[in-house]
């Protein structure tokens, strides 16, 4: 207790620059005595703790100094802020409380450069919740209960121990072992409705290679495809593609060669395009392109009125 008071001292002093020891006791919970007695073993220590008496007095440290005797360069201080940063931005339990000191030790006043939103827009803040939740859930090991509705529509109710959140092919997904199957899972975060936590804690390791990857498709075969689009749509091609798979075409033109999995989100992006886009391969794809297209065209043309003669 002794040794976490002192660190907490000197983090205190780096960050007010001048306390009373009235304050450090009411702080610490401590008597004022076991105070000075603490400033002693700080300055013993080879800490430059000094004071000043008087009304305007205090107890300080001598400025600079632990920059001054910091074994971090500049680089690598900042480095170490913009990694519990990042953490700040996903809500990390307790992680305000070591930024602040971080930056107190490395004199830095300002340190916020990250902001992470996991809803999507135009969400509500039960989304926002929902990912709370499933942190809270995987840091503190508690099985989570949720309804669950497949690529079918069939809902189902789990029972999961919760590993972690990952983000794959613009989607976000839970891994964890699902006590209602007796399996590793992996669950759109899209599809879990009604995510509660329970009071039931779990203490089975699980281990990364536990999972396959592949399940996050799931189970859809990734096919080889090779688009031409327009130069109207050249803006998109660059939002979703990585840049080695598009090549521009002395025409104005350009050709995508991507691997993809062959779902409904595939259909629904190709048709987004309209006609600045031309499948070249595979050719069933083209074929069920085109079937989708004239069946959504022949529920239009129905509500056409005849022309007025």
């Amino acid at each position: 207790m002794q040794i976490s008071r002192l660190f907490g001292i000197v983090y205190l002093l780096l960050e007010r620059k001048k306390v009373t020891a009235k304050e450090l006791s009411e702080r610490f919970e401590v008597s004022i005595r076991t105070i000075y007695r603490d400033l002693d073993n700080l300055s013993a220590a080879g800490i430059p703790i000094y004071t000043i008496n008087g009304r305007n007095g205090g107890i300080s440290l001598l400025d600079n100094f632990i920059i001054n005797k910091s074994l971090l360069s500049e680089s690598e201080q900042n480095e170490i802020l913009i990694g519990l940063q990042s953490l700040t931005a996903v809500n990390y339990p307790n992680i305000d409380n070591a930024l602040s000191k971080m930056k107190a030790l490395f004199n830095k006043t300002d340190y916020s450069w990250i902001e992470v939103d996991f809803s999507r827009w135009g969400s509500d803040n039960k989304e926002k919740e929902k990912f709370n939740l499933l942190k809270t859930s995987i840091i503190e090991k508690q099985i989570i209960t949720f309804d669950y509705f497949n690529s079918y529509g069939d809902n189902s109710i789990r029972q999961v121990e919760p590993v972690k959140l990952i983000y794959k092919d613009k989607c976000w997904y839970l891994q964890g072992f699902c006590l209602s199957k007796k399996d590793y899972r992996i669950f759109k975060i899209s599809r879990i409705k009604q995510l509660e936590i329970t009071e039931q804690c779990f203490s089975r390791i699980h281990k990364q290679e536990q999972f396959i990857e592949s399940d996050i498709q799931n189970y859809n075969p990734i096919i080889d495809l090779e688009l031409f689009f327009s130069s109207h749509v050249a803006y998109r091609l660059y939002d979703v593609f990585d840049e080695n798979a598009i090549l521009k075409n002395t025409n104005g033109t350009f050709k995508v060669t991507i691997s993809l999995p062959e779902d409904e989100w595939l259909y629904g992006f190709i048709m987004s395009f309209g006609d600045d886009v031309e499948i070249i391969k595979p050719k069933y794809i083209r074929d069920r392109i085109s079937e989708r297209l004239e069946k959504a065209l022949k529920k239009y043309k129905k509500y056409k009125k005849p022309d007025m003669m």
